[in-house]
């Protein structure tokens, strides 16, 4: 139960990394028409305070299902592993979530920018979030003094 707890937090840091590197492209005005938080929110038929929320749960569902196969993965350590996961979330956000938000398969329809864009915020989502679950599940490994 704690290895889902640590991929929850895990999931939800790695969350707010990927949340700031959004800001930071929306302030650049970077592919103003790929807005996750929108094309969310659509999806629901919500405002911008529900496409946040689900961004967050989705995170945090990564991070449990990142818990439970981590250690079937391939990379030898967490980051890697973590890598790897995320790029098997990025595919399938491409195939499945970005067709059924109006992007076509990839996002294509935002530009061929798009889906480079979020495979590599999906890697670094990978690489936080195996990070800090490295750590967070290190820590338990560790005798009690």
């Amino acid at each position: 139960m704690r290895s889902i707890a640590s991929g929850i937090l895990a999931g939800l840091c790695a969350t707010v990394v990927l949340s700031a590197l959004m800001v930071l492209k929306s302030m650049t005005k970077f592919l103003p028409e790929l807005d996750m938080i929108d094309m969310l929110a659509a999806m629901v038929a919500g405002g911008a305070t529900i496409g946040w929320v689900l961004h967050f749960s989705i995170g945090a569902f990564w991070g449990i299902a990142f818990s439970v196969v981590h250690d079937f993965l391939p990379g030898g350590n967490a980051v890697v592993e973590g890598i790897v996961f995320g790029l098997i979330a990025w595919l399938m956000m491409m195939v499945l979530i970005m067709p059924m938000a109006g992007g076509g398969v990839f996002g294509l329809m935002f530009g061929v920018l798009a889906p480079i864009m979020t495979g590599v915020l999906h890697v670094i989502f990978g690489a936080v979030m195996g990070w800090i679950y490295q750590h967070l599940t290190l820590s338990d490994a560790l005798p009690a003094e």
